[in-house]
């Protein structure tokens, strides 16, 4: 029962620094905070608001949607992102909020 249980918290432990290590880039800390204050954008929208090449916000959105953090929604041509989980959003203020940053 022990060692299930530490597998359990083992595998909870790698889980939280794969999602950490997915978000550990300044752009894809800009664009988790304009998916939550926003719900949903379009690749265009994030790349204008962080005045960015659309080729490297595409890299880190398909990098955050094939780990699970953000998922997409169509609507013709236009494809939309949004969080998959507002936690992740939680995370990022938590850390903003720390004593580390001050």
């Amino acid at each position: 029962m022990a060692t299930e249980k530490a597998t359990d918290d083992e595998k909870r432990i790698d889980k939280a620094a794969y999602v950490l290590k997915a978000v550990a880039h300044p752009l894809r800390i800009k664009i988790i905070q304009m998916l939550n204050d926003n719900k949903e954008l379009n690749v265009s929208s994030i790349y204008k608001n962080l005045n960015a090449e659309q080729s490297l916000i595409s890299h880190h959105l398909i990098n955050m949607r094939d780990k699970g953090i953000l998922d997409i929604r169509r609507s013709g041509k236009n494809i939309y992102y949004f969080l998959v989980d507002s936690a992740v959003s939680d995370v990022v203020e938590c850390i903003y909020k720390s004593k580390i940053l001050n």
